[in-house]
């Protein structure tokens, strides 16, 4: 009997796992994506693409499309989803894995300042410098538009959504990063503060590489908690050894 596995995806373990996934002719492997990025990179098996309206639509849709086990490997920030996946799965007895991977860590000669929350970065920024490369991601950016006598280099893979800090220059580039390309962005541009959000991960982990060696502080914001009970796979290996086991 055919398994139906759906993996809220778009990260780089989601597509690591949908591939480990697709060769197996007992699961039935669907990937949903929400449609944030405009030419995602699509993982093997069926795609999905789109939100699906809150949770109480996606325990419609476990149910209709007879899903047997949910596993959210979605963004370790995108905490709304998360939530929702957690209700849903709760609501139709499906079993839920979220997969997470492992966050950076703080090494020798790392300047981090750790903050709750992009609010938090923005305040503690005009102490720290006054040229900020921020790589938190399109979203979220209204919470440094009010900053005064700041410049910001923002890095994301599509183009921001206004508003913006008033002093600011885009730059439009997707992962993985080279410590020798984040070492010449940071001389390039003078930067003296980097802001990102603890993704984890080795894509883009070059920076904090970068900044470590030219002593740039780091304000770091850390992850939101996966929902309560929800156990957590820390990469595709562990949610296929779930999977084989047969979560309850």
């Amino acid at each position: 009997m055919t398994r139906h596995v759906l993996i809220l995806g778009g990260t780089t373990e989601a597509r690591a796992l949908a591939a480990a996934l697709a060769a197996d002719p007992a699961l039935r492997v669907t990937s949903s994506l929400a449609g944030r990025v405009a030419e995602p990179r699509l993982p093997e098996g069926e795609v999905r693409i789109g939100g699906f309206g809150g949770p109480e639509a996606l325990c419609r849709w476990l149910t209709e499309h007879a899903v047997d086990a949910l596993i959210d490997a979605t963004h370790p920030f995108a905490a709304t989803i998360s939530a929702h996946a957690a209700q849903a799965a709760a609501s139709a007895g499906v079993p839920l894995l979220a997969v997470r991977r492992p966050g950076w860590a703080a090494g020798p000669g790392d300047r981090w300042h750790l903050v709750d929350s992009l609010a938090g970065a923005a305040a503690m920024l005009p102490a720290l410098g006054r040229r900020i490369f921020l790589t938190t991601g399109r979203t979220g950016l209204a919470a440094f538009a009010a900053t005064t006598g700041l410049w910001f280099l923002v890095r994301s893979v599509d183009a921001p959504q206004p508003p913006l800090p008033e002093r600011s220059e885009v730059l439009l580039a997707r992962g993985p990063f080279t410590r020798e390309g984040e070492a010449e962005l940071l001389r390039r541009h003078r930067i003296d503060v980097l802001v990102t959000k603890d993704s984890g991960g080795p894509a883009t982990a070059a920076k904090l590489t970068a900044a470590r060696e030219a002593g740039v502080p780091v304000v770091v914001v850390r992850r939101p908690p996966v929902p309560a009970g929800v156990p957590v796979a820390a990469g595709p290996g562990e949610a296929v050894a779930w999977l084989r086991a047969g979560p309850a």
